[in-house]
């Protein structure tokens, strides 16, 4: 096109210091978690200002608030793939995008803006909890599965969630299977598969680390319990999967001269 400059590649401004990234296995984790419904996870990241937490994370403004606005677009545009990934409807996801966008957007300061942040987050993952637990016909059903989310971390027996809603095992067994078309134990392994894939693609835990934390007796327990279920080990799946999106998403602006920032 007459008149018009050639494209060329980002160059560095030599006199900005270089910001210093950390990887971004936690807000992926973060991101996984609201998807999957994970309240407590969640309420966590917000009580402890995992948000405003500004260390290793891109400046995109020289004015903090500002600055801050800009993480608060990124996080709810991650929130809103995540969510729609995760099987929330796409007009819902991205409708709850653009009004917490607007509410931020009236937002003087950087408390307001993480106030927002938060009701955001819990806004999302709730939706998403009762996205998950619709597919039980039952309130029972709907309670065993709220349970087995929030103690996913934990040795969980049929036993004692059946005690925790107040029915028999027994009951529980066979109203479960008809509901949701597997096994109360199989529902418990797939969630907590679920989680160790999470850690194994966005964290540095190890894989003894991951056992203990999802209360396998065993690492070994734990490794021939994730090759039965995905059919490779959680070291192949890791070295598959460790970072994907990001290393993805670095590969593509690598190539275009860019350098990318985690959100």
């Amino acid at each position: 096109m007459n008149g018009a400059k050639a494209w060329k590649p980002l160059e560095a401004d030599g006199e900005r210091e270089v910001t210093s990234h950390r990887e971004p296995g936690e807000e992926f984790l973060f991101y996984r978690s609201v998807a999957e419904g994970m309240i407590d996870a969640v309420q966590e990241n917000c009580s402890r200002g995992a948000f405003e937490n500004m260390e290793g994370v891109g400046q995109l403004s020289e004015d903090p608030v500002t600055n801050l606005r800009y993480h608060f677009v990124v996080t709810a545009a991650m929130l809103t793939r995540f969510c729609m990934e995760g099987g929330m409807a796409m007009e819902e996801a991205f409708g709850l995008s653009d009004e917490y966008i607007r509410r931020m957007d009236c937002c003087t300061n950087m408390a307001e803006i993480v106030y927002v942040h938060d009701q955001m987050a819990l806004d999302y993952v709730c939706r998403m909890r009762n996205l998950k637990k619709r597919i039980a016909s039952s309130k029972q059903v709907a309670e065993a599965i709220d349970y087995i989310y929030v103690h996913i971390m934990d040795r969980i027996t049929i036993q004692e969630l059946a005690s925790a809603i107040s029915i028999s095992p027994a009951h529980l067994s066979r109203i479960f299977k008809q509901e949701t078309g597997i096994s109360v134990s199989e529902y418990i392994r797939q969630r907590k598969i679920d989680m160790a894939k999470n850690l194994l693609r966005f964290s540095d835990y190890d894989f003894a680390d991951i056992a203990a934390m999802l209360s396998y007796s065993s690492q070994s327990h734990f490794i021939q319990h994730f090759r039965t279920q995905m059919g490779m080990t959680p070291k192949a799946y890791r070295d598959r999967n460790y970072m994907n999106n990001w290393n993805v998403n670095r590969e593509s602006f690598t190539s275009s001269g860019q350098s990318p920032s985690a959100p």
